[in-house]
């Protein structure tokens, strides 16, 4: 077989494997495509947004699927967290998690809220049991409640919810992708699901 042969039965197999795949997932069934696209941040890349808070027991449940999966993610796609502040009470993580990321703490306590409030059963629900969390944990608390309070960080959680309104988001954890496709965790009836119907949108969009 010469090798031209070889490239287009190689090229015939992916096409038919990604068919069975989309035979597997019906948009309004496993996934919401929207009427509208949202606009999208990241170039020429593939976005994907998780939507969270940190005090849902799913998200903190989904979060160790999510980090495997975003290893595997091609160069093409950039992953975006976006904590959503889909109630008034929720806004506390929301500017908690913005100003963790402006001053460049996020990664260094991201897990570890998860685990404080859905392990040790912490209750840190508003800004100063927040900040007294994190001071324990090394975070300069004068530092991060200027942040906290700043212009700024008020301005990046408006932004935030008004992007959840644009996707017309009504639960988390969710995954987005390309400001077109929604995955919930109902919809998709599992974790795995939700990233696997996520690579099957993905390659979707690579596709075009």
């Amino acid at each position: 077989m010469n090798l031209f042969r070889k490239l287009s039965v190689l090229a015939m197999l992916c096409l038919l494997s990604f068919n069975l795949q989309a035979r597997d997932y019906t948009p309004g069934k496993h996934y919401t495509v929207l009427d509208k696209p949202v606009p999208t941040q990241t170039g020429d890349k593939i976005e994907v947004l998780e939507f969270f808070w940190y005090g849902c027991p799913h998200c903190f449940s989904f979060e160790p699927t999510l980090k495997k999966w975003k290893q595997t993610l091609p160069e093409k796609v950039q992953f975006i967290r976006m904590p959503a502040p889909l109630n008034p009470r929720w806004m506390v993580h929301t500017k908690a998690y913005y100003t963790l990321d402006s001053m460049g703490e996020i990664e260094k306590h991201h897990d570890a809220i998860f685990n404080a409030m859905h392990v040790k059963r912490k209750r840190i629900l508003d800004k100063d049991s927040v900040a007294d969390f994190l001071a324990e944990r090394g975070v300069n608390q004068d530092s991060f409640l200027s942040n906290f309070d700043s212009f700024a960080i008020d301005m990046r959680a408006r932004q935030a919810m008004q992007i959840g309104q644009q996707y017309n988001l009504h639960g988390v954890p969710a995954l987005t992708v390309n400001g077109k496709y929604i995955i919930s965790a109902e919809q998709a009836g599992s974790y795995q699901a939700m990233v696997d119907i996520a690579d099957y949108l993905i390659k979707l969009e690579s596709s075009k």
